[in-house]
């Protein structure tokens, strides 16, 4: 399989935008724009990341501290200015509990490192979250090399294919039960 091939054919998930926070060797704010974030643990509370080793944060991670800025619908130019693709204005700074922050992201978490693992062509970092907030916003998703927004919701997603479907399943919204056990006797 050609790697092209590979590559859309992992384009088909649709995933959330992060951009991947940590300070440089000189000790300032690096950002990388990563797709592969995943939860993986409630308890204890952790997440991972996965950056192909040739990236610069790569090497700004391993043992360090680090933070997943969960990108906002607005945040396009975000996403392509840590994608290499400088913006301007740049994108906003604060500091974070464990690393540097950006401003305006739909959440973020900020982790101390946890493990790391050989991944191929990239490295697996898992962290731990030690503090987390979230603006309430919509997320900037991508899906098949394209950044998307959420869309409209839809009222009757949560009933899609149920036979609870209260306008169009076994019972409608306006039917009222009573427990046998409350049913007169005849």
């Amino acid at each position: 399989m050609e790697q092209r091939e590979l590559r859309n054919i992992f384009g088909q998930f649709a995933s959330g935008v992060t951009v991947i926070t940590c300070a440089n060797s000189d000790g300032l704010p690096h950002g990388a724009t990563v797709t592969a974030f995943t939860a993986v643990s409630i308890e204890p509370r952790l997440c991972q990341i996965t950056l192909t080793r040739k990236s610069k944060a790569c090497n700004y991670l391993s043992k360090s501290p680090f933070a997943v800025n969960i990108l906002a619908a607005d945040q396009v130019d975000t996403a392509m200015h840590f994608a290499g693709r400088p913006q301007n204005p740049e994108p906003v700074w604060a500091d974070g509990p464990t690393a540097p922050v950006l401003c305006g992201a739909a959440a973020t978490l900020s982790c101390e490192p946890w493990a790391e693992y050989d991944g191929g062509d990239h490295i697996i970092f898992i962290g731990e979250i030690v503090a987390a907030e979230s603006s309430g916003k919509d997320p900037l998703l991508f899906y098949r090399s394209t950044f998307h927004d959420l869309g409209s919701p839809s009222a009757s997603a949560a009933w899609n294919g149920s036979m609870d479907d209260p306008n169009s399943g076994w019972f409608d919204s306006t039917t009222s039960f009573t427990p046998f056990h409350l049913q007169p006797v005849h």
